[in-house]
């Protein structure tokens, strides 16, 4: 009588797939295999907070970059309070604020400084938001003083280079003494300057674009000849954030032992 198969004999291995030369895979394959857990891989879950973090960072704060945030709110009070005031008392302010030949020869200390409380176009123009974003990032990488140090570079700098030789200009009566009191004010050189040596921080795919784009905008300003002088000392700041890349670089690399600790 042919023997029939028992309940307790072990099911046939499937004997499809095995490769020859390879021993234990009837074992594998067999009852042992199912008694092992598969383990899925986990899917990684979006962490909502980091990119809060990370988008935080692009703003000024009061303990990570203390000289943006109040110097941007020192600036913000200055132009709401201008927008309260009478237009023509505003004007004889940016008046005396201005970095023209005479008030520079006169007072220069004071007007470099009161010049940079103003904001040329509002607290809204082009200029107010780039410095918002611009310092910060700076700031970020290098501290505070040394971003107050490049700011006033770009600002000074920029300035003397405009006035000086328009000074001497009309020294030699290749320009009217009226050129002596023109209004210059606002905090557009020092942006500029900073932007410059910010960029030198940027990867080369971050930093040829945007040095592209605001030289583009600066270059297309100063052919339109409205304000020509400015326009030059915007492109001088520029120049002069560029020249600092081997300090900003090297105060960078300075700082970053203490953001990988922080």
């Amino acid at each position: 009588m042919p023997a029939t198969p028992s309940d307790d004999a072990p099911s046939p291995v499937p004997v499809a797939g095995l490769l020859d030369g390879l021993p234990r895979q009837r074992e594998r394959c067999g009852t042992g295999a199912a008694e092992t857990p598969v383990r899925s891989l986990a899917t990684p879950v979006p962490d909502t907070r980091l990119r809060v973090l990370r988008l935080r960072r692009l703003f000024p704060a009061p303990v990570g970059t203390p000289f943006t945030f109040f110097y941007g709110a020192v600036l913000a009070v200055v132009s709401l309070v201008a927008t309260q005031l009478d237009p023509a008392l505003v004007h004889t302010l940016h008046q005396g604020s201005s970095t023209d030949v005479a008030h520079l020869v006169r007072t220069p200390v004071l007007v470099l400084v009161a010049s940079a409380l103003w904001i040329a176009g509002g607290i809204l123009s082009p200029y107010a938001v780039a410095l918002l974003f611009v310092l910060t990032a700076l700031e970020r990488r290098i501290g505070g003083m040394r971003t107050a140090g490049v700011f006033l570079l770009g600002h000074i700098g920029a300035t003397l280079a405009t006035e000086v030789p328009i000074g001497l200009a009309v020294l030699v009566g290749h320009l009217p003494a009226s050129s002596l009191h023109r209004l210059d004010y606002g905090v557009s050189f020092g942006v500029a300057a900073s932007l410059g040596a910010l960029a030198g921080l940027l990867g080369p795919w971050l930093r040829r674009p945007l040095l592209a784009v605001f030289a583009w905008m600066l270059v297309t300003d100063l052919i339109a000849f409205t304000d020509p002088m400015t326009d030059w000392g915007h492109l001088i700041a520029l120049t002069i954030g560029v020249a600092t890349w081997p300090a900003v670089r090297r105060w960078h690399r300075a700082r970053q032992p203490l953001a990988d600790r922080s």
